[in-house]
């Protein structure tokens, strides 16, 4: 009888177990680039804008996913709900966020980006875009755009999984 474990770590689903480990070390290589707090004051820089580092993943999150209330929010960038909450009512004070009542739950409050936040976070996308050109210069379109869909694909899958 074949061991089921070892039959795993040779093939998955038909792709071998160092492409799968390659995958892994370069995911935790983009983790931990995405994590350097360089890398916002960088972009922060470049964009013109004077924020808080540790506000910067919360007005994104915001911008991208709300409105959305703390908890959830919370949960999605790792942190806890009290220091988070704290830290939307700075967004909200710097009139970059707004909060209203849930319209499914009253007790929950929901934040969501005014015109001011979004006006930052396209000065940040812009931003974005001007220090990926000289990286993204080099690959061909369809490279890139190859890129571009298999990540969302395999982003997708990792949020909800085929079944």
């Amino acid at each position: 009888m074949q061991n089921a474990r070892f039959s795993y770590a040779v093939d998955v689903n038909g792709r071998r177990k160092k492409s799968i480990r390659q995958l892994h070390e370069a995911m935790v290589d983009l983790f931990a680039l995405m994590s350097r707090p360089q890398r916002d004051e960088r972009l922060l820089a470049e964009a013109g804008v004077s924020l808080d580092r540790a506000l910067f993943p919360l007005l994104v999150g915001i911008q991208r996913y709300g409105p959305i209330g703390v908890v959830e929010l919370a949960d999605g960038v790792g942190r806890d709900h009290s220091t988070v909450s704290r830290q939307v009512a700075e967004l909200e004070r710097a009139g970059l966020v707004a909060r209203r009542p849930s319209p499914s739950d009253a007790r929950v409050r929901q934040a969501l980006i005014t015109r001011k936040g979004r006006k930052l976070t396209d000065a940040l996308g812009a931003a974005r875009e001007r220090l990926l050109a000289p990286i993204l210069a080099r690959w061909s379109e369809g490279d890139f755009g190859e890129l571009v869909k298999l990540l969302r694909r395999f982003a997708d899958d990792l949020i909800d999984p085929p079944r």
